[in-house]
């Protein structure tokens, strides 16, 4: 502890990712939402093909080829979108961007653990409101003081979803209300609130291309609303770093967008994993949510979740355990390949029988 800490410094309780292992090969790693498959082979040609003697060039401060790929592959006008440094820059921007000590945010309590480390950062009063007791998300309980709500959609970790009807329904109930989707698991069979923004300027949609794109390295992410809120995004973002995104993630970026064939191709091979994962894990009596993510949400009867998470490591398979009361006997398996996913299931029969 540094003596030059400042006050909030001393108070935060920063994020933690999920374990990155040095040898990666020892473990079967499903504890980070990362894409077990390759970026487009278009986007590894068109690395390849860059002339490394730009590098000494700044980036395009907007990312804009990123930009017009995104409004291109959505609808929307070049002004209705911005880019990033990864999906969690995008929130924190946002978050510096439209609230601050007198504004209160909510979001659930139980969902991505990044939203309540931006509002002790800034100071911004949030309220966790509960989930119901099978982690659904009832939009009509959050307080009508509330002049932001956020929250994921598919939800993390529990990949439930809400309907596209329903947040529209909270969007003309709460015009005075900024609603922020993240949608950084919505390509694995969930429909996006995108459409949205053209009927409603109190919508902000947040993506990344780390999971259904394959490009967690690059660090890439955007959000989509009416030019009047990105315009507020970027007034941040120019105060804080005018070149976020190098010159090589937006190639890449730009060209996973448009190489749409080897997307949709990924996303359904991930998604016929899972389900065959979920049905597989049920059979044993294990029980999982109604997961539309790259992830499964579950939890092993009689095995409390960090003796699952430890004793799934010692079986050479890494996933990630939450230390929250209402969680905390469930697990978060990334969806893996076919080879993976056999592996985990067998992994956990055996710690089943052993246990039984």
């Amino acid at each position: 502890m540094s003596k030059f800490w400042n006050s909030n410094t001393l108070t935060l309780k920063p994020y933690v990712p999920g374990e990155q292992p040095k040898d990666k090969t020892t473990f079967i790693k499903l504890n980070t939402n990362e894409n077990p498959y390759p970026p487009s082979p278009f986007v590894m040609e068109q690395i390849k093909n860059f002339n490394l003697g730009d590098l000494r060039l700044y980036p395009n401060p907007e990312g804009a080829k990123i930009k017009g790929a995104v409004s291109e592959y959505y609808g929307v006008s070049y002004d209705e979108v911005f880019v990033g440094n990864g999906s969690d820059e995008v929130l924190a921007l946002l978050f510096k961007a439209f609230f601050d000590n007198n504004t209160l945010i909510a979001f659930p309590d139980v969902t991505y653990s990044f939203y309540p480390v931006y509002c002790s950062l800034y100071g911004i009063p949030y309220t966790e409101v509960p989930v119901n007791e099978d982690f659904s998300i009832d939009l009509s309980s959050y307080p009508k003081e509330a002049r932001g709500i956020i929250f994921a959609n598919p939800n993390a970790p529990t990949g439930l979803y809400i309907k596209v009807e329903d947040i529209e329904r909270l969007l003309k109930d709460r015009p005075d209300t900024l609603i922020i989707v993240d949608e950084a698991y919505v390509d694995f069979g969930a429909q996006s609130c995108v459409p949205l923004i053209k009927k409603y300027d109190n919508l902000l949609v947040v993506q990344t291309l780390s999971k259904s794109r394959s490009l967690a390295g690059l660090r890439i992410g955007f959000a989509i609303g009416n030019k009047d809120l990105i315009e507020g995004i970027n007034r941040v973002k120019n105060s804080f770093n005018s070149y976020p995104l190098d010159t090589i993630a937006q190639i890449a970026a730009e060209a996973a967008i448009k190489d749409r064939d080897y997307f949709e191709s990924v996303k359904a091979k991930i998604m016929k994993t899972r389900d065959w994962t979920m049905e597989s894990l049920k059979v044993l009596g294990v029980e999982v949510t109604p997961s539309l993510t790259n992830f499964i949400f579950a939890r092993i009867p009689g095995i409390p979740g960090p003796i699952a998470q430890v004793r799934l490591k010692q079986e050479g398979i890494l996933v990630r355990n939450f230390n929250s009361p209402r969680i905390s006997d469930w697990i978060r398996i990334t969806v893996g390949t076919d080879e993976d996913m056999k592996a985990v299931v067998e992994a956990i029969k055996r710690i089943m029988t052993e246990n039984a």
